[in-house]
């Protein structure tokens, strides 16, 4: 993200929250926090904030909690892997590995060497 985008970004949640700072001293400050950060991605955590919140969006809110966003993303990932597997598994007429349910009735029990 560029100086320019966060200051657009800020003028945005200005419309939304009357007393957020949005002067360039904060978006000089905030920019060294959010330099790294998609402006794309920023600007959907703040639609989404608006709609929910009624207090100013912090830097936090505004990268959205990457790493919760993250562990959905590999958490997608890994179901979608399951589920391709499953269906190998069905349409090759073959069982699942060796193992296979044994597995998941330990993750079901809550096993930790699952």
């Amino acid at each position: 993200m560029e100086v320019v985008e966060v200051a657009q970004l800020y003028r945005e949640i200005k419309k939304h929250f009357p007393f957020f700072d949005a002067s360039v001293e904060k978006v000089k400050a905030d920019y060294k926090y959010l330099k790294d950060f998609p402006v794309e991605t920023a600007q959907e955590n703040i639609d989404r904030y608006i709609l929910t919140e009624t207090v100013e969006p912090k830097i936090a809110n505004i990268r959205g909690r990457l790493g919760d966003l993250q562990d959905s993303q590999r958490s997608k990932e890994a179901a979608a892997e399951h589920f391709a597997n499953l269906d190998e598994w069905v349409s090759s007429h073959k069982p699942p590995p060796e193992g296979y349910w044994e597995t998941v009735m330990r993750k079901l029990r809550g096993e930790t060497n699952a």
